[in-house]
C-alpha cells in the first residue's frame, strides 16, 4: 500500500513525485533502487518504475484506465460465448457471466502480481479458448435446439432451457479445469522452459494468427446484423486509434508544484476501443429512440436496437456473490479436454511473450526463468478458478495492457493490484454486467473485426525474427496457414466424415481438426522441427535472445522478480530453494551480506 510519504506527493526516497527527471535523478543517486542497469534508457522515460508507490489517487485513476482498457475484450467473450449455449435470449444470465468473469479476471490479476511473475500485467479471457469452445460446440450432441433461436419460445425460467444451457456450460468448465491442471503442472515444474525450446516463431505465427482468422465468421454475423452501426463502430476505432493517437485533449490538472494548470493528454490514444464503442451505443440509443430501426425481430437491423435488453438493467439485483459451482457440478469428456488444450498451448505462449514484451516497456530486467515458470503456473491456477466459477472461458495475460503500460509511462505494480481490485468490485455489482449486455450486436460486430485483425497481425509479426527470403520458411509459414484453414473449413463441412468406430475418438479427432490453430500449429511445429535449417534462418536465436540466463541476474533483477512479504529473503531461505524450479535462486552469501532490501512487501 501507499506509503505516508507517497500519500504526500513525495517518493520513496522523499522527492516530489511529480518531476519525472528530479525523481529518476535523485533515485539513480541513491544507488538505482528503483531503476536496473540492464534497461536504463528505457527506465528513465518512466514516471513510475515497477517497485514504485504512486499516490493512491494515481493508483485508482491509472487502475481504472487499465480497467477500462480490458473492457472491451472481457464483455465480448461472454457475449460471444452465449449464443453458442443457447442462451443468447436470456438476458439476465448473460450479465451474470459478465460479472463472473469480471470477478474471476480480478483475483487472477491480484494472484499474478503478487505470486506469479509479478510484472504489472492485467490478466483476463483469452479467445484462444474461444476457438476450440466453439469447435466443441458445434459437435452434434451440444449444437442448440433450433427452437432456443426464436425469442418468442424461449422462456428462461423453463427447468428444460435451463438444462440446456448449464449442460454446454458445464461441459466448457470441466475441459478449461483439465486443461488448467497441465498448465499448471507445466509451469511450476519448470517443464514451459523446455518446450520452447522447440518452439520458434513459425509455430507461433500461425497459431496466434489462425485465432483471428478463424473467427471472421463470427465477427461476421454480429456486424452483419447492421453493417452501417458495425462499420461506423470500426471507423470510429480507427479514427482514434491512428489518426488522432497523437492529438493531445486539454483537461485542467493539479500538481504540488505546478498548482492549478492545464494538463495535455492523448486519451485518444488511451481509450479507441471504449470511446468506439461508447459512441456508437449512444448513436444507436438515439436511432432506436426516433424508431429507424425497425421493431419486427425478421427484419434487418432489429439487432441494433438498444432496447431490447432495456427491462434487464431493472430486473437483476445490484449485488451478487459469485460462487464455484454456480451453473452445478462441471463435467468432463476427452473431445472437449483435447480442444481446450490446444488453447492452453497457444496461450502460453502468448503469455512467455507477454512478459518479455512488458518488462522492455517498463524498464524492468528480462523475466527469469523462475519468474516464468511462476507466470505460467499461476495463469494455471487462474484457469482452474475461472472453470470453477463457470466464465465458459480462461485466463490468461492481456497484450492491450501490456501496450498501455508505454502509453501511460506508468510501470507500477501496485496501479495493477488496483485494477484488479476494480475488477473484483465490478463482478460483485451485476448491475454493472447488466449494463454491458444491453451493447448492440452490430457494436460488437464492428469493435471484433478491429480486434480479431490485430490479433491475427500479431501472429504474423513473429516472423520478423525469421528470414522470410528462405524458400524453407515461406513454405511452413504458407502450408500451415492454408492447412489450418482448408482442414477445419472442410470438416465442418463433413462433420461424420470420422469413423473410427470408437465414438470418444471419433468426437477428439473432431474437435481437434476443427480448431484452426491447432492444425496450423501443429503443422508448423512439426515441419519447422524436422526440415534442415539453421537456428538463424528459423529465428531461433533472435527468439530465444530476450531469454536471461542465470549467470546474468544481477541485484536488481532479485530484487523485482523476489517474491513478497519477505518470503525468500525472511522466510525460506534455505538453499534447498535452488531445487525448486519456481522460486528465486538463493544469493551468493557475498552478495547477501551486501544485498538491503526495501522494507516493503510490494
Amino acid at each position: 500500500m501507499p506509503s505516508e510519504k507517497e500519500l504526500n506527493g513525495l517518493d520513496n526516497y522523499g522527492y516530489p513525485g511529480d518531476d519525472e527527471s528530479t525523481h529518476h535523478a535523485h533515485t539513480l543517486e541513491k544507488g538505482g533502487k528503483s531503476s536496473h542497469p540492464s534497461a536504463v534508457g528505457e527506465a528513465n522515460k518512466m514516471l513510475y518504475l515497477i517497485t514504485d508507490n504512486p499516490p493512491w489517487y494515481l493508483c485508482i485513476l491509472l487502475g481504472t484506465q487499465h480497467y477500462l482498457t480490458a473492457l472491451g475484450s472481457i464483455v465480448a467473450i461472454p457475449l460471444l460465448l452465449s449464443r453458442e449455449i443457447c442462451l443468447q435470449h436470456d438476458y439476465i444470465t448473460q450479465s451474470q457471466l459478465i460479472s463472473t468473469i469480471f470477478f474471476v479476471s480480478g483475483l487472477c490479476t491480484l494472484l499474478q502480481v503478487l505470486f506469479g511473475v509479478r510484472l504489472p500485467i492485467i490478466q483476463g479471457g483469452t479467445f484462444a479458448f474461444l476457438a476450440p469452445t466453439l469447435a466443441m460446440m458445434s459437435l452434434p450432441n451440444y449444437k442448440c435446439p433450433a427452437w432456443t433461436a426464436n425469442k418468442t419460445l424461449v422462456n428462461v425460467s423453463d427447468p428444460v432451457f435451463i438444462d440446456i444451457w448449464q449442460t454446454r456450460l458445464r461441459e466448457i468448465q470441466g475441459a478449461i479445469m483439465v486443461g488448467a491442471c497441465f498448465q499448471i503442472f507445466v509451469g511450476f515444474s519448470g517443464l514451459i522452459g523446455y518446450l520452447m525450446r522447440y518452439t520458434g516463431p513459425l509455430t507461433i505465427a500461425p497459431t496466434i494468427s489462425l485465432i483471428g482468422l478463424s473467427l471472421f465468421d463470427t465477427a461476421g454475423n454480429d456486424a452483419g446484423a447492421h453493417w452501417g452501426i458495425a462499420g461506423m463502430t470500426t471507423g470510429f476505432i480507427i479514427l482514434f486509434s491512428q489518426y488522432l493517437r497523437n492529438v493531445p485533449v486539454p483537461f485542467p490538472a493539479f500538481s504540488r508544484s505546478k498548482k492549478c494548470h492545464i494538463s495535455w493528454m492523448n486519451i485518444f490514444q488511451m481509450f479507441p476501443v471504449l470511446f468506439g464503442i461508447v459512441i456508437s451505443w449512444v448513436i444507436s440509443f438515439i436511432l432506436t429512440y426516433f424508431n429507424v430501426f425497425p421493431d419486427d425481430p425478421n427484419a434487418y437491423g432489429y439487432y441494433a436496437r438498444t432496447d431490447l435488453k432495456s427491462d434487464v438493467i431493472g430486473r437483476v439485483e445490484w449485488f451478487r456473490i459469485p460462487y464455484p459451482g454456480q451453473w452445478g457440478l462441471p463435467t468432463v469428456s476427452l473431445a472437449g479436454t483435447f480442444g481446450i488444450l490446444a488453447g492452453v498451448v497457444s496461450s502460453m505462449i502468448e503469455s512467455v511473450g507477454d512478459y518479455h514484451a512488458c518488462a522492455r516497456l517498463i524498464g524492468a530486467p528480462l523475466p527469469t526463468r523462475e519468474a516464468i515458470n511462476r507466470g505460467i503456473g499461476i495463469e494455471g491456477v487462474g484457469c482452474l478458478l475461472a472453470g470453477a466459477w463457470g466464465t465458459g472461458n480462461g485466463t490468461t495475460s492481456f497484450s492491450e495492457n501490456v501496450g498501455a503500460l508505454g502509453i501511460t509511462k506508468v510501470g507500477s505494480r501496485v496501479v495493477i493490484l488496483t485494477s484488479g481490485l476494480l475488477m473484483v468490485c465490478a463482478g460483485l455489482l451485476v448491475k454493472i454486467g447488466a449494463v454491458f449486455s444491453t451493447i448492440p450486436q452490430p457494436v460488437i460486430g464492428g469493435m471484433l473485426m478491429v480486434m480479431f485483425g490485430i490479433i491475427t497481425a500479431v501472429g504474423i509479426s513473429n516472423l520478423q525474427f525469421v528470414d522470410m527470403n528462405s524458400t524453407r520458411n515461406i513454405f511452413i509459414f504458407g502450408f500451415s496457414m492454408f492447412s489450418g484453414l482448408v482442414i477445419p473449413n472442410w470438416m465442418n463441412k463433413h462433420p461424420e466424415s470420422i469413423q473410427t468406430g470408437v465414438l470418444a475418438l471419433d468426437q477428439v479427432l473432431r474437435v481437434l481438426l476443427t480448431t484452426s490453430m491447432f492444425v496450423g500449429g501443429f503443422c508448423g511445429f512439426f515441419l519447422d522441427n524436422t526440415i534442415p535449417g539453421t537456428e538463424k534462418e528459423r529465428g531461433i536465436n533472435a527468439w530465444k535472445q530476450p531469454v536471461s540466463d542465470d549467470g546474468e541476474k544481477d541485484k536488481n533483477e532479485i530484487d523485482c522478480y523476489d517474491l513478497p512479504f519477505g518470503i525468500g529473503t525472511r522466510c525460506c531461505t534455505g538453499s534447498w530453494r535452488r531445487y525448486i524450479p519456481f522460486c528465486p535462486k538463493p544469493a551468493a552469501p557475498d552478495e547477501e551480506e551486501l544485498e538491503i532490501h526495501q522494507d516493503t512487501p510490494f
